[in-house]
């Protein structure tokens, strides 16, 4: 017992020596200043850093329209570096576009949505079976809308849908389009996937009747991407193509359902 008791005491002895002497060699690295990281000036308008900001790429005066967004955002989306909304909300005026960030939305805490939900004009953007073509919709409407649109990854879109009632109340829509995202520096689902600019962009042209707004609207965000490709962001397919290319690198899910979404998504079934 005393053996093992002066041997453990050794032990405790030496670490304590080593210890010091790592301390003794990393004291003079306390004394040095410690860098502040702050962040680059940013620009007031587009959100983006000044030294790049995509201003000369927005319209001069914010679009006329009579239709209004709901963009609910999902928290993770508003620390994104790369994120269109501030883009989108740059292009219309402030009463035009309004951001809620958050995960749930409940008719207490957010009485004005729960207002715009139930309100008769309002439809709410998401694919689905119960989801109307948007352009089927705007021929019938003849008086201002509102529309919801949800600002996330598809898993959290889903999440924010379907766990909360309020966005349930209005008609679901959906845009039917073959057009490809030309958000190229972010990967997508699918090659028919698009961005939450572009989905308001050719939502906006649909119920405006305008097409020069979705040119306008798509204007920074091609700006956006270009300037990223000519610093060194590389194109990404979406996941789609990847697939059905051979060239997913990446680990194949051991989860049965994502695995089950990306055998539809190699055989074009509509997910």
């Amino acid at each position: 017992m005393e053996r093992g008791s002066a041997a453990a005491g050794s032990g405790v002895a030496s670490a304590r020596s080593e210890e010091g002497e790592e301390h003794e060699g990393c004291a003079g690295l306390w004394e040095l200043p410690v860098e502040r990281c702050e962040r680059r000036p940013e620009c007031g308008r587009c959100s983006r850093p000044q030294k790049v900001c995509l201003c000369p790429f927005l319209p001069i005066h914010p679009l006329k329209v009579s239709t209004c967004l709901y963009i609910i955002q999902h928290p993770a989306e508003e620390s994104r570096v790369l994120r269109t909304v501030p883009l989108l909300a740059a292009c219309l005026p402030p009463d035009k576009c309004k951001i809620l960030v958050g995960r749930r939305f409940s008719e207490d805490r957010y009485p004005e949505l729960a207002t715009v939900c139930r309100n008769q004009n309002t439809l709410i953007l998401y694919p689905g079976a119960e989801a109307t073509n948007l352009e089927e919709v705007a021929v019938m409407s003849s008086s201002p809308s509102v529309m919801i649109i949800i600002d996330g990854t598809w898993s959290q879109a889903k999440d924010i849908f379907y766990k909360n009632s309020l966005f349930r109340l209005p008609k679901q829509v959906q845009l039917k389009t073959n057009i490809s995202s030309q958000y190229v520096i972010r990967t997508q689902p699918t090659n028919t996937c698009l961005s939450t600019l572009e989905c308001a962009a050719v939502a906006l042209t649909i119920m405006e009747k305008n097409q020069s707004i979705q040119e306008t609207i798509l204007r920074p965000l091609q700006a956006l991407c270009s300037f990223q490709l000519q610093h060194g962001a590389q194109i990404h397919h979406s996941k789609e193509h990847l697939l059905k290319n051979g060239l997913y690198d990446k680990p194949m899910p051991k989860n049965k359902r994502k695995l089950r979404r990306m055998e539809l998504l190699v055989n074009n079934v509509k997910i």
